[in-house]
C-alpha cells in the first residue's frame, strides 16, 4: 500500500478543516437566525427567503470561536455591511494616519467677541 503522499495529506487536512468551519457556522448561523429578525443591523435591509444567504452572521468580538449561547456576540449584517465592518477593523490595526503633529489651519473664531456684542446690547 502506497504511503500518502504530502500534498494528499495537506488536501484532505484542509479539506477536514473546511467541513469542521462551515459545521460550526452551520450551527450558529441557524441559531442566530432564528433568534434575530432578518434585517441587517448596520443598513436596517430586510431580508426574505429568497435573499437570505445574503445575510451573514458577524461576531462582534471577531472571535469565530465565541458563540454564546445567548446570541450576544453575533450580529446579523448583510454581507456589503459585514465586509465593511472587517476593513475597518482591518484597518485599525494600522492606526491613525494623519499627521499627529498637524497645527491648527485657522485662527478665526466667529464668537471671539460675543460677549462683548451682548454687553453693547444691553
Amino acid at each position: 500500500m502506497p504511503s500518502e503522499s504530502s500534498s494528499d495529506k495537506l488536501d484532505r487536512v484542509v479539506a477536514e478543516a473546511q467541513r469542521n468551519r462551515e459545521q460550526r457556522e452551520k450551527g450558529y448561523r441557524e441559531q442566530a437566525l432564528k433568534m434575530y429578525p432578518w434585517v441587517c443591523g448596520r443598513c436596517a435591509r430586510e431580508f426574505t427567503r429568497e435573499n437570505l444567504r445574503e445575510l451573514t452572521v458577524h461576531h462582534r468580538d471577531h472571535n469565530h470561536d465565541n458563540n454564546p449561547p445567548d446570541g450576544s456576540n453575533w450580529e446579523l449584517l448583510c454581507i456589503y455591511c459585514h465586509d465593511n465592518e472587517h476593513s475597518r477593523y482591518k484597518d485599525s490595526e494600522y492606526g491613525d494616519a494623519s499627521d499627529s503633529k498637524q497645527t491648527k489651519t485657522t485662527t478665526y473664531n466667529p464668537f471671539a467677541d460675543l460677549a462683548a456684542m451682548l454687553e453693547e446690547k444691553k
